[in-house]
Protein backbone atom coordinates (compact mmCIF):
# COMPACT_ATOMS: atom_id res chain seq x y z
CA UNK A 1 0.00 0.00 0.00
CA UNK A 2 1.55 3.25 -1.00
CA UNK A 3 2.27 6.44 2.02
CA UNK A 4 2.49 9.81 1.07
CA UNK A 5 3.36 12.67 3.20
CA UNK A 6 1.53 15.68 2.87
CA UNK A 7 4.55 18.71 2.85
CA UNK A 8 3.33 21.29 5.25
CA UNK A 9 6.95 22.30 6.19
CA UNK A 10 6.21 25.58 4.33
CA UNK A 11 3.42 26.06 6.66
CA UNK A 12 3.75 23.69 9.77
CA UNK A 13 0.45 22.68 11.35
CA UNK A 14 1.34 24.89 14.79
CA UNK A 15 -0.89 22.81 17.51
CA UNK A 16 -2.95 19.34 17.71
CA UNK A 17 -5.01 17.94 14.32
CA UNK A 18 -8.32 18.16 15.59
CA UNK A 19 -9.84 16.59 12.00
CA UNK A 20 -9.33 15.87 8.43
CA UNK A 21 -12.37 15.64 5.53
CA UNK A 22 -11.98 15.11 1.88
CA UNK A 23 -14.60 17.06 0.07
CA UNK A 24 -17.45 15.47 -1.47
CA UNK A 25 -16.17 15.29 -5.21
CA UNK A 26 -12.45 16.36 -5.17
CA UNK A 27 -8.98 15.29 -3.84
CA UNK A 28 -9.21 18.66 -1.53
CA UNK A 29 -8.37 17.81 2.06
CA UNK A 30 -9.35 20.31 5.06
CA UNK A 31 -7.86 20.65 8.34
CA UNK A 32 -9.02 22.11 12.00
CA UNK A 33 -6.51 22.59 14.43
CA UNK A 34 -6.04 23.77 17.87
CA UNK A 35 -3.48 26.28 16.33
CA UNK A 36 -6.64 28.60 15.24
CA UNK A 37 -6.24 27.48 11.45
CA UNK A 38 -9.02 26.09 9.03
CA UNK A 39 -6.62 24.65 5.90
CA UNK A 40 -7.36 23.95 2.54
CA UNK A 41 -4.69 21.46 0.81
CA UNK A 42 -4.93 20.07 -2.47
CA UNK A 43 -3.99 16.66 -2.07
CA UNK A 44 -3.13 15.55 -5.71
CA UNK A 45 -0.87 18.60 -5.86
CA UNK A 46 0.38 18.65 -2.40
CA UNK A 47 -0.41 22.10 -2.02
CA UNK A 48 -2.00 24.39 0.60
CA UNK A 49 -4.48 26.39 -0.64
CA UNK A 50 -6.30 28.41 2.09
CA UNK A 51 -5.62 29.19 5.94
CA UNK A 52 -8.17 30.81 7.71
CA UNK A 53 -8.93 31.58 11.31
CA UNK A 54 -12.28 33.42 11.06
CA UNK A 55 -10.96 36.36 12.90
CA UNK A 56 -10.63 33.66 16.13
CA UNK A 57 -6.57 33.54 16.58
CA UNK A 58 -7.27 33.05 20.15
CA UNK A 59 -9.60 29.92 19.77
CA UNK A 60 -8.77 26.05 18.75
CA UNK A 61 -10.84 24.70 15.97
CA UNK A 62 -11.93 21.80 17.65
CA UNK A 63 -13.72 19.80 14.43
CA UNK A 64 -14.65 21.02 10.56
CA UNK A 65 -16.75 20.10 7.35
CA UNK A 66 -17.45 20.51 4.17
CA UNK A 67 -20.73 22.23 2.98
CA UNK A 68 -19.95 22.22 -0.17
CA UNK A 69 -17.12 21.73 -2.82
CA UNK A 70 -16.87 25.47 -2.00
CA UNK A 71 -17.57 26.28 1.33
CA UNK A 72 -16.52 24.45 4.99
CA UNK A 73 -17.90 24.66 8.21
CA UNK A 74 -15.93 24.77 11.68
CA UNK A 75 -16.34 24.63 15.26
CA UNK A 76 -13.91 26.23 18.20
CA UNK A 77 -12.98 26.20 21.54
CA UNK A 78 -14.60 29.53 22.34
CA UNK A 79 -18.46 28.12 21.08
CA UNK A 80 -18.37 29.39 17.65
CA UNK A 81 -19.65 28.02 14.41
CA UNK A 82 -18.08 29.40 11.17
CA UNK A 83 -18.56 29.51 7.32
CA UNK A 84 -15.63 29.59 5.40
CA UNK A 85 -15.65 30.19 2.05
CA UNK A 86 -13.32 28.45 -0.20
CA UNK A 87 -12.75 30.50 -2.99
CA UNK A 88 -13.19 33.65 -2.07
CA UNK A 89 -11.06 33.76 1.65
CA UNK A 90 -14.49 35.13 3.01
CA UNK A 91 -15.57 33.54 6.47
CA UNK A 92 -18.57 34.75 8.94
CA UNK A 93 -19.31 33.40 12.13
CA UNK A 94 -23.16 31.47 11.87
CA UNK A 95 -23.52 30.21 15.53
CA UNK A 96 -22.14 30.09 18.82
CA UNK A 97 -22.27 27.36 21.63
CA UNK A 98 -22.43 28.64 25.21
CA UNK A 99 -19.39 26.60 26.14
CA UNK A 100 -16.54 24.33 23.39
CA UNK A 101 -18.13 23.42 20.30
CA UNK A 102 -17.02 20.09 20.00
CA UNK A 103 -18.93 18.73 16.61
CA UNK A 104 -20.45 20.18 13.26
CA UNK A 105 -21.95 18.76 10.17
CA UNK A 106 -23.79 19.76 7.62
CA UNK A 107 -27.45 17.99 5.99
CA UNK A 108 -27.92 18.11 2.17
CA UNK A 109 -31.86 17.39 3.29
CA UNK A 110 -32.37 19.78 5.14
CA UNK A 111 -29.98 22.55 4.53
CA UNK A 112 -29.38 22.91 8.07
CA UNK A 113 -25.73 23.23 9.81
CA UNK A 114 -25.71 20.87 13.09
CA UNK A 115 -23.63 21.69 16.00
CA UNK A 116 -22.83 20.00 19.62
CA UNK A 117 -21.32 21.48 22.22
CA UNK A 118 -19.81 21.34 26.22
CA UNK A 119 -22.92 23.44 26.77
CA UNK A 120 -25.31 19.70 26.47
CA UNK A 121 -26.73 21.35 23.69
CA UNK A 122 -27.65 20.47 20.17
CA UNK A 123 -27.92 23.21 17.51
CA UNK A 124 -29.21 23.67 14.26
CA UNK A 125 -28.27 26.74 12.07
CA UNK A 126 -29.44 28.59 8.95
CA UNK A 127 -26.53 29.64 6.82
CA UNK A 128 -28.48 32.32 5.13
CA UNK A 129 -29.70 34.02 7.89
CA UNK A 130 -26.92 32.61 10.63
CA UNK A 131 -29.84 32.04 13.30
CA UNK A 132 -30.67 29.38 14.96
CA UNK A 133 -33.64 27.85 14.27
CA UNK A 134 -33.74 25.17 17.43
CA UNK A 135 -31.78 23.26 19.73
CA UNK A 136 -31.97 20.21 21.83
CA UNK A 137 -31.29 21.29 25.20
CA UNK A 138 -30.33 19.61 28.46
CA UNK A 139 -28.06 16.41 26.90
CA UNK A 140 -27.27 14.31 29.91
CA UNK A 141 -23.66 15.44 29.64
CA UNK A 142 -20.85 17.18 26.99
CA UNK A 143 -22.05 15.96 22.85
CA UNK A 144 -18.77 14.55 22.32
CA UNK A 145 -19.79 13.85 18.34
CA UNK A 146 -22.14 14.02 15.85
CA UNK A 147 -22.88 11.79 12.34
CA UNK A 148 -25.22 12.51 9.87
CA UNK A 149 -26.56 10.16 7.14
CA UNK A 150 -29.43 11.40 5.01
CA UNK A 151 -32.10 11.88 7.64
CA UNK A 152 -30.94 10.69 10.69
CA UNK A 153 -28.72 12.28 13.42
CA UNK A 154 -26.68 10.45 15.64
CA UNK A 155 -25.61 12.17 18.52
CA UNK A 156 -22.83 10.36 21.27
CA UNK A 157 -23.59 11.57 24.74
CA UNK A 158 -21.85 9.84 27.44
CA UNK A 159 -21.47 6.37 27.84
CA UNK A 160 -25.18 6.22 24.74
CA UNK A 161 -25.65 7.18 21.36
CA UNK A 162 -29.07 9.26 20.29
CA UNK A 163 -30.53 9.03 16.86
CA UNK A 164 -33.05 11.67 15.50
CA UNK A 165 -35.34 12.09 12.42
CA UNK A 166 -34.57 15.10 10.93
CA UNK A 167 -37.71 15.44 8.61
CA UNK A 168 -39.62 16.69 11.54
CA UNK A 169 -38.02 19.08 14.06
CA UNK A 170 -40.58 19.00 16.75
CA UNK A 171 -40.08 15.39 17.45
CA UNK A 172 -36.91 15.19 17.96
CA UNK A 173 -37.25 15.61 21.48
CA UNK A 174 -38.19 11.91 21.52
CA UNK A 175 -34.95 9.82 20.05
CA UNK A 176 -34.27 6.70 20.11
CA UNK A 177 -31.51 5.84 22.43
CA UNK A 178 -28.81 3.03 22.48
CA UNK A 179 -27.09 2.34 25.65
CA UNK A 180 -23.62 1.12 25.07
CA UNK A 181 -22.41 1.44 28.54
CA UNK A 182 -18.98 2.18 27.43
CA UNK A 183 -17.80 6.01 27.01
CA UNK A 184 -18.18 6.57 23.78
CA UNK A 185 -15.65 8.64 21.92
CA UNK A 186 -16.84 8.97 18.41
CA UNK A 187 -19.76 8.22 16.43
CA UNK A 188 -19.84 7.59 12.82
CA UNK A 189 -22.98 7.05 10.24
CA UNK A 190 -22.71 3.72 8.42
CA UNK A 191 -23.19 3.60 4.58
CA UNK A 192 -25.26 1.66 3.06
CA UNK A 193 -27.34 0.60 6.22
CA UNK A 194 -29.14 2.14 8.65
CA UNK A 195 -27.19 2.75 12.11
CA UNK A 196 -23.31 3.37 13.11
CA UNK A 197 -20.42 2.55 14.47
CA UNK A 198 -18.50 3.99 17.58
CA UNK A 199 -15.61 3.84 18.79
CA UNK A 200 -14.46 3.70 22.72
CA UNK A 201 -12.74 4.88 25.35
CA UNK A 202 -11.42 1.79 26.08
CA UNK A 203 -10.29 0.23 23.08
CA UNK A 204 -13.65 -1.12 22.03
CA UNK A 205 -15.81 -0.27 18.07
CA UNK A 206 -19.44 -1.22 18.27
CA UNK A 207 -21.28 -1.56 14.65
CA UNK A 208 -25.31 -1.35 15.13
CA UNK A 209 -27.96 -1.36 12.78
CA UNK A 210 -30.75 0.80 14.03
CA UNK A 211 -33.44 -0.67 11.76
CA UNK A 212 -33.20 -4.13 13.29
CA UNK A 213 -35.15 -3.87 16.45
CA UNK A 214 -34.29 -7.40 18.23
CA UNK A 215 -30.67 -6.47 18.32
CA UNK A 216 -29.67 -9.76 16.34
CA UNK A 217 -27.58 -7.50 13.10
CA UNK A 218 -24.92 -5.71 15.61
CA UNK A 219 -21.37 -6.56 17.40
CA UNK A 220 -19.20 -5.18 18.94
CA UNK A 221 -14.78 -5.86 19.32
CA UNK A 222 -11.30 -4.93 20.69
CA UNK A 223 -9.77 -2.89 18.13
CA UNK A 224 -6.07 -4.44 19.38
CA UNK A 225 -6.96 -7.47 21.92
CA UNK A 226 -3.40 -7.72 23.55
CA UNK A 227 -3.11 -7.85 26.61
CA UNK A 228 -0.24 -6.41 29.26
CA UNK A 229 0.31 -8.06 32.64
CA UNK A 230 -2.93 -9.75 32.42
CA UNK A 231 -4.84 -7.10 31.39
CA UNK A 232 -6.36 -5.05 28.48
CA UNK A 233 -4.61 -2.33 27.36
CA UNK A 234 -7.02 -0.03 26.61
CA UNK A 235 -6.85 2.89 23.95
CA UNK A 236 -9.26 5.30 23.16
CA UNK A 237 -10.33 5.09 19.19
CA UNK A 238 -10.30 8.54 18.13
CA UNK A 239 -11.85 7.97 14.96
CA UNK A 240 -13.66 5.59 12.29
CA UNK A 241 -14.16 6.35 8.65
CA UNK A 242 -16.24 4.46 5.95
CA UNK A 243 -14.73 3.91 2.55
CA UNK A 244 -17.69 5.25 0.28
CA UNK A 245 -17.26 2.73 -2.25
CA UNK A 246 -16.49 -0.70 -0.29
CA UNK A 247 -19.63 -0.06 2.15
CA UNK A 248 -18.61 -2.94 4.48
CA UNK A 249 -14.81 -1.51 4.74
CA UNK A 250 -13.78 0.67 7.44
CA UNK A 251 -11.12 2.06 9.19
CA UNK A 252 -10.28 3.14 13.19
CA UNK A 253 -7.64 4.83 14.15
CA UNK A 254 -6.37 5.13 18.03
CA UNK A 255 -4.60 7.11 20.52
CA UNK A 256 -1.12 4.98 20.37
CA UNK A 257 -0.72 5.71 16.56
CA UNK A 258 -2.27 2.78 15.69
CA UNK A 259 -4.64 2.69 12.26
CA UNK A 260 -6.15 -0.61 11.18
CA UNK A 261 -8.74 -1.57 7.88
CA UNK A 262 -11.98 -4.17 8.63
CA UNK A 263 -14.25 -5.28 6.90
CA UNK A 264 -17.76 -5.25 8.62
CA UNK A 265 -19.60 -8.10 6.74
CA UNK A 266 -16.40 -10.94 7.17
CA UNK A 267 -16.12 -9.19 10.94
CA UNK A 268 -12.19 -9.39 9.90
CA UNK A 269 -8.95 -6.81 10.17
CA UNK A 270 -7.99 -6.51 6.51
CA UNK A 271 -4.81 -4.65 7.42
CA UNK A 272 -2.80 -2.86 10.00
CA UNK A 273 -1.12 -0.36 8.64
CA UNK A 274 2.56 0.68 10.13
CA UNK A 275 2.55 2.60 13.74
CA UNK A 276 2.38 6.56 13.12
CA UNK A 277 4.66 8.88 15.29
CA UNK A 278 1.80 10.34 16.98
CA UNK A 279 -1.81 8.90 17.84
CA UNK A 280 -4.52 9.01 15.34
CA UNK A 281 -6.79 12.38 15.85
CA UNK A 282 -8.30 11.51 12.38
CA UNK A 283 -9.22 9.60 9.50
CA UNK A 284 -10.88 10.56 5.82
CA UNK A 285 -11.74 8.99 2.76
CA UNK A 286 -11.94 10.64 -0.42
CA UNK A 287 -15.14 10.97 -2.30
CA UNK A 288 -14.09 7.33 -4.40
CA UNK A 289 -12.74 5.42 -1.26
CA UNK A 290 -8.76 5.20 -3.50
CA UNK A 291 -7.17 7.63 -0.74
CA UNK A 292 -7.33 7.53 3.16
CA UNK A 293 -5.81 10.15 4.52
CA UNK A 294 -4.72 9.89 8.82
CA UNK A 295 -3.97 12.69 10.65
CA UNK A 296 -1.12 12.08 13.30
CA UNK A 297 -1.10 14.36 15.68
CA UNK A 298 -0.82 14.46 19.90
CA UNK A 299 -4.70 14.57 21.13
CA UNK A 300 -4.31 16.24 24.91
CA UNK A 301 -5.14 12.81 26.11
CA UNK A 302 -2.63 11.89 28.24
CA UNK A 303 -0.28 13.56 30.26
CA UNK A 304 3.07 12.31 28.86
CA UNK A 305 1.92 12.42 25.31
CA UNK A 306 5.27 13.39 23.08
CA UNK A 307 4.45 16.41 20.79
CA UNK A 308 5.73 15.19 18.15
CA UNK A 309 4.98 17.65 14.96
CA UNK A 310 1.48 16.91 13.58
CA UNK A 311 2.00 15.09 10.14
CA UNK A 312 -1.17 13.67 7.86
CA UNK A 313 -0.49 10.94 5.54
CA UNK A 314 -2.08 9.51 2.40
CA UNK A 315 -2.71 6.16 2.03
CA UNK A 316 -3.58 4.52 -1.65
CA UNK A 317 -5.94 1.77 -1.62
CA UNK A 318 -5.71 0.09 -4.77
CA UNK A 319 -4.78 -3.56 -3.28
CA UNK A 320 -7.86 -3.07 -1.56
CA UNK A 321 -9.87 -3.51 -4.77
CA UNK A 322 -7.16 -6.33 -5.67
CA UNK A 323 -8.36 -8.53 -2.76
CA UNK A 324 -4.78 -8.73 -1.81
CA UNK A 325 -5.46 -7.99 2.09
CA UNK A 326 -6.11 -11.20 4.57
CA UNK A 327 -6.06 -10.58 8.21
CA UNK A 328 -7.55 -11.89 11.20
CA UNK A 329 -11.02 -11.54 12.81
CA UNK A 330 -12.16 -9.17 15.00
CA UNK A 331 -12.75 -10.06 19.09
Amino acid sequence: MKQRELNLSGNPIRDAISRIRFAPHSNNLVISSWDSSLRLYDADKNKLRLESSCGREAAGLTDCCFQSETVALSAASDGAICRHDLGTGVDNQIGNHDDLAGCVEFSDETNLVISGGWDKKIRFWDTRSAESIGSLDNQRTEVESISISRFQLMAAVGSSVSTYDLRNLNKLVQPKQFHMNIEVKCVRSLLGFEGFALGSMDGRVALKYTEINDGSRGYAFRCHPKEKVGKYHLVTVNDIAFSPSLSSIFATGDNEGYASLWDSQSKKRLYELPKFPNSIASLSYNHNGLLLAVASSYTYQEANEREEIPQIYVHEMGELYDGSLSGGSCK
